[in-house]
């Protein structure tokens, strides 16, 4: 009896089930997306990529939006690298220019289209945008950079807070979102450290708070 999980296995391969299956779905749904965006994301493009059939993926994802999303928190968290500049402000600019040219590039792309794609469906949303959904990424980022800063006695424990991370990704992105460029000039970015992002981190340590 053929492998309802895996109807398209070539003959005499091993069945993949779980996470193996899993794995070669999301892997064959970030190659489409890098290769024709999230028009070009299809429940049978990613299926003939992955040697499966449609049922096996649509029993993991209600449909080709949910899976965009998942596949692209994978493109994501595999763009993101973590500087070690030695210096909160260093580590903090290195992370907003990555993000810069991630999101101006092919990459920003896909985010904006799945944004629009999943602007009727709140719990995607916030699969992007939100770190605690597992979609953060440079918001994970961030939070790295942070407790490094806190190890070499640049900021208190108390800069280690969720909006304080997330902090200097939302002003970025609002650049996007509400000026439409197509990418942020470096003066904004250094504004959004020196302006924002370090008084923020020091207020903390002085007893500040965030609501």
């Amino acid at each position: 009896m053929p492998d309802a999980g895996d109807g398209r296995r070539e003959a005499g391969a091993p069945r993949r089930r779980g996470a193996v299956l899993e794995e070669a779905i999301l892997r064959a749904a970030a190659e489409v997306l890098r290769e024709s965006g999230v028009a070009g994301l299809t429940m049978d493009e990613v299926a003939r990529r992955a040697g499966t059939n449609k049922n096996a993926i649509y029993r993991r994802w209600t449909d080709r939006v949910a899976l965009g999303v998942a596949a692209y928190r994978r493109l994501a968290a595999a763009e993101t690298t973590v500087p070690d500049t030695g210096s909160l402000r260093g580590d903090a600019l290195e992370l907003l220019r990555g993000a810069n040219s991630t999101w101006s590039s092919p990459y920003g792309e896909i985010l904006r289209g799945l944004i629009a794609a999943a602007g009727g469906t709140p719990g995607l949303l916030a699969e992007l945008r939100d770190p605690e959904a597992g979609g953060g990424a440079y918001e994970s980022a961030w939070t790295e950079v942070l407790g490094r800063a806190v190890t070499r006695g640049e900021a208190t424990p108390g800069a280690l807070h969720p909006r304080v991370a997330s902090a200097p990704v939302a002003l970025l992105r609002n650049e996007y979102m509400t000026r439409g460029v197509p990418a942020v000039q470096d003066a904004v970015l250094v504004e959004i450290v020196d302006e924002v992002f370090l008084p923020l981190v020091h207020g903390r340590g002085a007893g500040g708070g965030v609501a």
